[in-house]
């Protein structure tokens, strides 16, 4: 495992994007889960039953992708076997972020769909976003659907439940779960105001093209 300073930094990292998570109104003081796999075979992962509001780099807890808890003393969050699970099949992952914004949580309780093709922005980074089927929190159910549903998409809604992002980098699964709380709102705002306008098929392609 890594020098113990180059440790401290990386639980520090994910302490602070887990802050901020909760400053910005993603998550709730109890809810979400972050984690960053930092080695082949170790990631760090948020802990459970603490203020996500002012989590510390000492309450990211360090486990092996087998599940042994390398911080005994601490107890992971309650969907860490959705965090393994993701990251055994899906190897060019790195971050994981889970929480439970309003808007876009609302989606994962109706049929609507969160309309990714409002704005470049939003189609580059989410695309279509995936609807994982209701298992119940921190159930191994859950932990296997949402890592078969990963290999299709970066971006789960988790229904009747929250959304979770994935990316290479703590950085990018953050941006994509600001930018589909902000795709949610602007879904809302465009259903009620009437008369939107979505990418077409050819800005589509033009936007793949160019960042695929």
């Amino acid at each position: 495992m890594e020098n113990s300073q180059s440790l401290k930094s990386e639980r520090k990292e994910v302490a602070r994007f887990m802050r901020r998570l909760y400053r910005m109104g993603l998550t709730t003081v109890s809810g979400g889960n972050i984690s960053l796999k930092i080695q082949p075979d170790i990631m760090l992962i948020t802990v459970s039953g603490t203020d996500k509001g002012r989590l510390k780099w000492k309450d990211v807890g360090v486990m092996r992708l087998n599940g042994d808890n390398i911080t005994p003393e601490l107890k992971p969050s309650i969907e860490f076997a959705m965090h393994l699970a993701i990251y055994k099949r899906k190897n060019a992952i790195s971050a994981i972020v889970h929480a439970h914004p309003v808007f876009a949580s609302s989606f994962t309780a109706m049929k609507n769909k969160i309309r990714t093709d409002l704005t470049a922005e939003a189609w580059t980074l989410l695309h279509e976003p995936l609807l994982a089927p209701f298992r119940v929190m921190g159930s191994i159910a859950l932990a296997e659907q949402v890592a078969e549903k990963s290999l299709e998409s970066n971006v789960l809604l988790l229904e009747n439940h929250g959304v979770l992002t994935m990316g290479s980098s703590l950085l990018q699964a953050f941006d994509r779960m600001e930018v589909l709380e902000n795709a949610a709102r602007m879904t809302v705002i465009t259903s009620l105001m009437g008369k939107k306008k979505r990418l077409s098929s050819k800005q589509k392609a033009e936007i793949k093209k160019i960042f695929s």
